[in-house]
């Protein structure tokens, strides 16, 4: 008699049958690694120079006259170009027209083609809104170190922070140019006007939240956050 309460035994497994390999996939993975070698190949020529006897080195910059500030990112330097060696303050500068309309060059401060001096040096940064000039700077100079003839933008390497030889400074406390500074004026846009402009809105601080405003601030404006800016909003009197 057959025992009720023992467990049947489990049917036996299904006969395996293997998968027969994919015949395209021995042949994809080796391509893609000679693909992936002969463009790193291609990539490190183009970086390294495959023709040592074409490849120069030079200097260049970017320059901003009076670079006015917009509600995005007040008072960062717009881009020029120019071929120029180590800069120091005191030196002066001018128009370089053989190298670009926006062009600048070292010069002689006595010579006709001078058009400001350097008051401060600043290191380069990526982050342009970053570097902060000292009061009464009208032009901002980027130089940079450029390769193969300075055709590629180059390297920043320092800031030069210049100011006018002749009496326009617009670069001045209220006169509406140069990087935003206390005393400047502004638009409720944000944007920098001389303080004699109709509406102008006169700067009493830049700070980082609207908590930190000075008294007698009535109409504080919250810029769009910037990386590098060292502040965040500007603090008028409305």
């Amino acid at each position: 008699m057959t025992n009720p309460y023992q467990a049947s035994p489990p049917p036996p497994p299904p006969p395996f049958t293997p998968v027969p390999p994919r015949r395209s996939g021995g042949k994809f993975v080796p391509f893609l690694v000679l693909a992936l070698v002969v463009g790193g190949a291609y990539g490190a020529s183009k970086v390294l120079g495959a023709d040592d006897s074409k490849s120069t080195t030079s200097t260049s910059t970017t320059a901003s006259p009076s670079a006015k500030p917009t509600a995005k990112d007040p008072g960062s330097p717009e881009s020029s170009s120019d071929t120029s060696s180590a800069w120091k303050v005191g030196d002066c500068g001018g128009p370089d027209p053989s190298k670009g309309t926006d062009a600048y060059k070292r010069t002689g401060c006595s010579d006709s083609g001078a058009s400001f001096k350097a008051i401060d040096i600043k290191e380069a940064s990526i982050l342009p809104g970053s570097i902060q000039c000292p009061p009464g700077t009208d032009v901002m100079i980027e130089v940079s170190i450029s390769y193969n003839g300075g055709k590629s933008s180059g390297i920043p390497t320092n800031t030069v922070c210049g100011r006018n030889l002749s009496n326009d400074h617009p670069g001045d406390a209220g006169a509406g140019g140069g990087q935003l500074v206390k005393g400047d004026c502004v638009t409720s846009q944000a944007k920098e006007v001389p303080c004699s402009s109709s509406g102008a809105q006169k700067v009493l601080g830049l700070v980082k939240t609207k908590e930190e405003c000075p008294s007698g601030t009535t109409d504080p404006i919250r810029l769009t956050i910037a990386v590098g800016r060292p502040y965040d909003v500007i603090c008028t009197d409305g």
